[in-house]
This record gives structure tokens, C-alpha cells and sequence, in this order.
């Protein structure tokens, strides 16, 4: 198997790192208001600033360009790159949000506080839902056309090379489960009622958990594919 990298930028490991990154902090901010806390605004406006740079750049670059369609997985860029697109976006829009009101958020705390977010977010909460929707047919084009297989000449991930169905599971369930949180975002925005607040949290949580680690990992994992095709 040999590879033009020159012709195949390949970054959806930033991507990766961004997104979990992103659904922790999400999981974080909610756990906050949960317990009626008043959220670290300039803190949350900074760091979703930064991710919404790195999703929104690269998710707008691999939507418009299509630069994984050169190695034979333009899916790919469906996949990674317009959800990191609409991440990135909606993580620009809380920054700014949080980096304005700081001071007036301090001050509020419990149902005040929800309610302030509800009001702000509300409207956004019905792309959201179309993204976890999304999120959702992701994961079951993942496991029905078994998508997300490593080649043989990646390192670790490789060895599951001939049993391709064990990563495509274990990556539409993390589609899955980011898409639940999604889902879940707008009656979370209308009721603040504890048992949605929970699963909410729990599925972004977890799905950035293993989005980051799983990401970070393929620096490693993705240098041995270039270093093994070239």
C-alpha cells in the first residue's frame, strides 16, 4: 500500500483531541449548573475559544476541500469533518456568549442562572438536535457499512485489521453517545430536570473521554501509517 501524502492531508487527529476536549469541558459546564454554581465564564470563554478556532478551521477546510477523498475515504470527510464544523461553530458562540455576560453570570446562581443560559441557547438548541440526529446516522453508517477500520499498516489499531466490525462498534458508539447528549440539549435547555441533566452529562462525558484519549493515541498510530505507506 503506498500513499501520496502530499495529496492526502490527514488532521483529524487534532480534530479528535478538540472535540473530546470540547465534550468534557460541555459535561464540566453542565455539572457546574447542576449544582447551582456559578460557571468559571472567562475560564470555559477562553477554552471554547480555543477549540472552536482548531474544529471550526479544520472542520470548514475538510467540508469545502475534501482533502481525505485522495487515499479512498471521502466519507471521512462527512464524518469528521462537518460535525467538527458545527462543534466548532457552536463552541465560538458559547466563548463569546461567556466572555460578555462574565460579570452578570458571577452574580447569578441556581434557577436565575439556568434560565439566563436557556434564554441564550434556546434558539441554537434546534441545531444542536439536527447535529445529534446526524450524530446518530453516523453511528449507524458506521456499524452498517463497518466503517472506521484501521489498514493493516497502522500500528495497534492495525491488528484489528481482519476483524474490521470491532473498531467500527466501538466508534459509532461514541457518535452515538455524543449524539444522545445533543439530542437530549434542548429538553435539558427547557426543564433542567435532573434525570436528562444526567444522561446529558454522562454521554458527553464518556464519549469525550474516549475521543481524546483514542485521539491522542493516533499521533502515534497515524505517524506509523505515514511512515508505513510512504
Amino acid at each position: 500500500m503506498h500513499v501520496d501524502w502530499a495529496q492526502a492531508p490527514m488532521y483529524n487527529t487534532i480534530m479528535g483531541v478538540a472535540a473530546g476536549a470540547g465534550l468534557l469541558l460541555l459535561a464540566s459546564l453542565i455539572g457546574d449548573l447542576q449544582k447551582g454554581k456559578s460557571p468559571n465564564a472567562r475560564g470555559y470563554a477562553i477554552a471554547f475559544a480555543t477549540l472552536g478556532v482548531i474544529l471550526g478551521a479544520t472542520g470548514l477546510d475538510m467540508t469545502l476541500k475534501w482533502p481525505l477523498a485522495p487515499i479512498g475515504t471521502p466519507f471521512a470527510n462527512i464524518i469528521f469533518g462537518e460535525p467538527s464544523l458545527a462543534f466548532g461553530v457552536f463552541l465560538l458562540a458559547a466563548a463569546f456568549y461567556f466572555w460578555r455576560n462574565e460579570e452578570r453570570l458571577s452574580a447569578l446562581k441556581g434557577e436565575k442562572l439556568q434560565e439566563d443560559i436557556a434564554r441564550a441557547f434556546g434558539p441554537m438548541s434546534v441545531f444542536v438536535l439536527g447535529m445529534g440526529l446526524a450524530l446518530f446516522a453516523i453511528a449507524v453508517a458506521g456499524e452498517y457499512f463497518v466503517l472506521f477500520a484501521a489498514p493493516p499498516q497502522e500500528p495497534l489499531s492495525g491488528y484489528f485489521a481482519d476483524q474490521p466490525r470491532i473498531e467500527a462498534t466501538f466508534i459509532s458508539l461514541l457518535f452515538a453517545l455524543a449524539g444522545l447528549g445533543a439530542v437530549l440539549f434542548p429538553s435539558y435547555l427547557r426543564h433542567f430536570s435532573a434525570g436528562t441533566t444526567s444522561v446529558m452529562r454522562f454521554s458527553w462525558w464518556v464519549s469525550g473521554l474516549f475521543f481524546f484519549l483514542f485521539s491522542a493515541l493516533n499521533y502515534f498510530t497515524h505517524i506509523g501509517l505515514v511512515l508505513h505507506t510512504m
